[in-house]
């Protein structure tokens, strides 16, 4: 998890843009449905975004909410995937991003045992 301040640099940094940004013909590809929820569920949803959004002035959108997020899969210093949400709740495929992670950690599992064996 990470967590920028309010002048967005490590987002900037990064490319991760804001919703006021987004180019309208690249919202056509982007296929996003409705989690299946309860309607307890979507009550106690609702009630955690009016808790936890961070509302300055009434009717104004905060920045915050307008930026974009990703993931990444990072291996040490490398950045091996990164993806960059396109519109909120957006994301990458989950199983593939697994897939890259578990890979890494074999890779690095791997390199680490040669170092270990090649003192011997």
């Amino acid at each position: 998890m990470f967590v920028d301040d309010y002048s967005f640099e490590a987002y900037n940094g990064v490319g991760f843009g804001s919703v006021a940004d987004t180019d309208k013909e690249a919202l056509k590809d982007v296929k996003m449905s409705a989690p299946d929820l309860g309607f307890g569920q979507w009550m106690s949803y609702f009630g955690s975004v009016m808790k936890l959004s961070p509302v300055e002035n009434f009717g104004e959108v905060p920045e915050g909410v307008l930026r974009l997020g990703g993931t990444f899969v990072v291996n040490g210093n490398d950045v091996k995937y990164q993806w960059s949400d396109r519109i909120p709740g957006d994301h990458p495929n989950i199983p593939d991003v697994v897939e890259i992670a578990q890979s890494e950690v074999m890779n690095r599992k791997e390199e680490n045992e040669k170092k270990f064996f090649g003192i011997f």
